[in-house]
């Protein structure tokens, strides 16, 4: 815990950048999009249908590669039955087109499907395939809503961004005080899935056959008061979601059930902005105590604990004109470890090239609030290879850099 904090403090002393494309004022957050208004209860309309895209350049300056791609294109659809029972859905498409048989082509995924139930004005429930409220992206990972053509590395990576999964879930808000407030229970995590250098990524289920011997829990709390926005979040699930008897004829020590061999996550974050500047930071850590099980039984290299840490400033300098159009400056630094603690016996293999500090500058511009057209530059630097890691490299390889710089340029919309 002692590296997450460190992290977060450097992170904040850096003084780096964050805004959310839509700061100018509290009513243009509330209903940005056809989703948005249904959420609240605006829509005029039982059915509606609204979306969000975006698309990239990126140029890899020490692979000397450019690529482009159309990143995602999410097509959703809601329907209103009553004042009390609505239904929300998005289909994903990645990078424009499935190939059957091909590896690493674009996939389309269903990104949500639920009911929402309203109880009263301030509570409701949410069952079905849902994105917990963990992080800020997770919620809000419309590309109109952080800067960056990227995603941030930490949240892409670390919690990881758009976790889905099917499960119920309770959300509500204070009567007097400015907190919000929210628990869920869903499908736990598949171990066999983990990968190294992914994180979470590769266990999870997204909807799609879940094992569910094994259930998770989550919890966030909010606090906004004024310009500020607190929250804290966790995450506590199992990973095994075999039988009992299935996990010991591994002979590992597998523990199944509810919360067998879990996984925690602990996260929190703030945001503030006031006429035009505007400030976010985050920061999460991940513990996995029976990691060295995981390697025992399928062979991967897990890490027992990963952390990650951001802080971001922004300043918009379109602000004081007070009209819809918005251009907005600025720098992110970021710092992460996907495998900051190793299990006993696996220190030797330490991957120096998953502990990583970003810096990201740039700008986003929104001629109107559901438009963005944004470039930016990624200076990374990682920790050195480990060579054991390597198995048969191939004979062209390049020699490994520790340092390196991304060139981006994107365009995003929503609707």
């Amino acid at each position: 815990m002692q590296k997450i904090t460190g992290c977060f403090i450097t992170a904040c002393l850096a003084f780096s950048v964050s805004t959310q494309a839509q700061y100018r004022t509290q009513a243009q957050q509330l209903v940005m999009t056809n989703e948005d208004s249904l959420n609240a209860g605006l829509n005029k309309n039982k059915t509606v249908v609204s979306g969000y895209g975006s698309a990239y350049y990126q140029r890899n300056n020490n692979l000397s590669v450019a690529r482009a791609s159309l990143e995602r294109a999410v097509l959703f659809v809601g329907h209103q039955f009553n004042r009390k029972i609505s239904f929300f859905s998005e289909l994903e498409f990645e990078n424009a087109k499935v190939t059957a048989g091909e590896s690493g082509a674009g996939e389309i995924a269903m990104e949500q499907a639920f009911l929402k139930f309203n109880l009263n004005p301030k509570q409701y429930i949410v069952a079905g395939l849902f994105v917990p409220r963990i992080g800020i992206l997770n919620e809000n990972h419309l590309p109109v809503n952080f800067n960056g053509v990227e995603r941030t590395q930490v949240e892409t990576y670390v919690i990881p961004a758009t976790w889905r999964e099917v499960g119920v879930g309770f959300y509500g808000s204070a009567n007097r005080m400015p907190i919000n407030y929210s628990v869920a229970l869903v499908n736990g995590l598949n171990s066999a899935g983990l990968e190294h250098s992914t994180g979470l990524m590769g266990a999870r289920a997204e909807g799609s056959y879940a094992l569910a011997n094994n259930l998770a829990l989550t919890a966030s709390l909010q606090y906004n008061p004024g310009n500020f926005k607190f929250q804290v979040s966790g995450y506590m699930g199992g990973t095994v979601g075999l039988s009992q008897r299935a996990a010991d004829s591994l002979n590992v020590g597998l523990k199944g059930g509810t919360f067998g061999t879990p996984v925690y996550l602990t996260e929190g974050n703030m945001q503030w902005s006031n006429h035009g500047l505007s400030f976010k930071a985050l920061a999460v850590y991940v513990s996995y105590p029976d990691a060295h099980k995981i390697y025992q039984a399928y062979g991967k290299d897990i890490a027992s604990a990963m952390y990650g840490a951001y802080a971001e400033v922004g300043y918009d300098w379109l602000y004081r004109r007070h009209k819809q159009d918005q251009f907005i400056t600025f720098v992110r630094t970021e710092r992460l470890d996907l495998n900051s603690t190793l299990p006993n016996g696996q220190k030797d293999r330490y991957d120096g090239t998953l502990q990583q500090t970003h810096v990201i500058a740039g700008f986003s511009y929104l001629p109107v609030p559901n438009v963005v057209v944004k470039a930016d530059v990624r200076f990374v630097h990682t920790g050195k290879q480990n060579e054991a890691l390597i198995v048969n490299p191939p004979p062209n390889a390049l020699p490994y850099q520790q340092n390196n710089q991304l060139i981006n340029l994107g365009i995003g919309y929503s609707f």
